[in-house]
């Protein structure tokens, strides 16, 4: 079956490039292009194969990057990512909450894209630099302020660490030697210390402190 990616962002330039990226760098055989997200929406229900879906957060239809969690809904094993010129902390978090599994800069060079492309398509989920080293918009906190890590138990930590490296529950329940529902238990106490509700939120907010050591 072919390798299908959809791409929708009203710069048709700019779809153009990453499309190119997809086909070349990643081994993609067709990508579909969308201006709109009803235009997205209506290629995600006609055609088969896609193995990937890429949002701008700024084209018609997309109200904010909660939009996605539809989208998210309806389609809930399909990787998919906002692309954006945004470098908002604000729009990354609302990105992760609304369950997609990166939020990629537009601003990346090549090399830095196609990694973040392959990192998301391999089950991880993508943060960008500017939300792990504390850039972004003026006025905002980093979302990481006031936590402290070592208030986890040592095997929250061991979850957690697993977690941030883009594990499912089966692999970390066999990496640590748990029974599923202990991990969930453990994730479940995390994500209260986190402030989070999601895994996607937990690894924007954990990434960047577990970096700190």
């Amino acid at each position: 079956m072919s390798r299908i990616a959809v791409i929708a962002d009203d710069h048709g330039m700019y779809r153009m490039g990453l499309a190119f990226t997809l086909k070349d760098r990643l081994g993609f055989d067709n990508v579909e292009e969308a201006g709109s997200l009803d235009e997205a929406l209506a290629r995600l229900g006609e055609t088969e194969g896609i193995a990937l879906a890429l949002f701008d957060l700024s084209m018609p239809g997309m109200q904010s990057a909660a939009s996605l969690a539809a989208v998210r809904e309806c389609y809930p094993a399909l990787p998919i990512a906002v692309v954006s010129g945004s470098d908002s902390r604000a729009d990354v978090l609302a990105a992760l909450a609304a369950g997609v599994n990166g939020f990629v800069p537009k601003g990346l060079k090549d090399d830095e894209l196609v990694a973040a492309l392959q990192s998301i398509m391999d089950g991880a989920i993508y943060v960008p630099a500017s939300l792990a080293y504390g850039a972004g918009s003026a006025g905002e906190s980093a979302p990481s302020a006031g936590i402290d890590l070592s208030r986890l138990t040592p095997r929250q930590r061991d979850v957690l660490g697993l977690l941030v490296e883009g594990r499912s529950n089966k692999e970390i329940a066999r990496a640590l030697d748990l029974g599923h529902g202990t991990v969930k238990i453990h994730l479940a106490a995390v994500f209260r210390h986190l402030g989070v509700s999601n895994r996607a939120a937990a690894v924007a907010v954990a990434a960047p402190l577990l970096a700190r050591g």
